[in-house]
């Protein structure tokens, strides 16, 4: 790469060498065009009364490719399923997610991409919860040119490991809502835990056909949770009596059921005594009274990943314990805080 001086007409499609400033009296003073702009048709007239009739500009080697090109080329090499590119803006390439999921990197290919020299390729953790356009990654080189054997490289090991980062989708599953308690079940008060737990599967664009109710009895549970999962229940969510009271009896239910307990107790504030099973493939989530009083806990963090059809197992709740602790702040903004983090360093599987 080197700068020689050309013909402003001669220098459409060519890369400026340095900052040029404009000067607007009383108004503005800094650059109007930055190093390593490629310069087109549309910014010769802006030029011309800038007083540039000349301009240095680079010339790259073969072997070697604008900024813009190798962020453009990093980008389509990392994107996924889910993920487009924008077009580079100072250089940099924006990911972004086409459509509402849970964004999925592997860390390994990520590793191995940022090792290269003079690759930079940043994204939000993995198992993070996304809407549709929201950005997701940002690549660029550090150079204003870099040798194309390079991103050759990015491309191959991305090719050979099937990309970066996808989005999974959430899944309209059938889910079933059991609310145990006899205080509930008998009317002396009313139920706030279902429809709390409803308003949040709904959030995935699943629905909840009906929400039954249980007294503080196992065997009457064992029996309303078998009888969603023959409807068809994918995902059964069972709230309350997930404590050490003597009538707390809800994991004893789930294990009436015949469901296979994957782990009973996780290490996320809130949402210690969550329960996690399965029966066939629907999966059992036995959800303590934390679900209802606090606007995030434990079940925000695995329920994206149940709706992406994600079967979530025991170590993957061991791994919660980095990240699990919520900072009850007065203002909530999961999941854009260090809560629901918590596990991001597993690979995909």
């Amino acid at each position: 790469m080197q700068a020689k001086t050309v013909n402003l007409e001669d220098a459409v499609g060519r890369i400026l060498s340095h900052d040029l400033t404009k000067i607007v009296r009383g108004k503005f003073k800094g650059p109007a065009f930055r190093k390593g702009h490629l310069i087109c048709r549309e910014d010769i007239e802006e030029l011309l009364k800038m007083g540039k009739e000349n301009v240095y500009v680079l010339e790259l080697a073969e072997d070697e490719l604008h900024e813009d090109d190798a962020g453009i080329r990093l980008g389509a090499a990392a994107a996924g399923a889910g993920i487009k590119c924008c077009q580079p803006k100072e250089s940099r390439v924006s990911l972004f997610a086409e459509y509402a999921g849970l964004l999925k990197i592997n860390l390994a290919v990520l590793e191995a991409v940022n090792d290269l020299p003079e690759v930079v390729l940043s994204t939000l953790p993995n198992n993070t919860p996304v809407i549709k356009g929201e950005m997701v990654a940002g690549t660029k080189v550090i150079p204003l040119a870099v040798k194309e054997d390079i991103i050759i490289s990015a491309e191959k090991i991305c090719r050979e490991s099937g990309g970066i980062l996808r989005i999974a989708p959430y899944q309209k599953l059938k889910a079933a809502v059991i609310v145990t308690g006899s205080e509930v079940y008998s009317g002396r008060i009313k139920d706030e835990f279902g429809p709390v737990l409803k308003e949040k599967i709904e959030s995935f664009g699943s629905t909840v056909d009906e929400i039954e109710y249980a007294p503080d009895n196992a065997q009457e549970i064992s029996r309303l949770i078998n009888g969603a999962i023959d409807r068809g229940a994918e995902i059964v969510l069972v709230s309350g009596g997930m404590s050490v009271d003597p009538d707390d009896v809800t994991p004893l239910g789930i294990r009436l059921s015949g469901a296979v307990i994957e782990k009973y107790g996780a290490p996320v504030l809130p949402g210690a005594m969550f329960l996690l099973a399965y029966k066939k493939d629907a999966a059992v989530l036995g959800v303590p009274a934390c679900g209802m009083f606090f606007r995030t806990t434990v079940l925000d963090i695995v329920l994206p990943r149940l709706f992406t059809k994600e079967k979530v197992k025991k170590y993957d709740l061991v791994a919660l314990a980095h990240g699990g602790l919520c900072r009850s702040c007065p203002e909530c903004r999961y999941p854009r805080c260090s809560f629901g983090l918590a596990g991001s360093g597993f690979q995909l599987a």
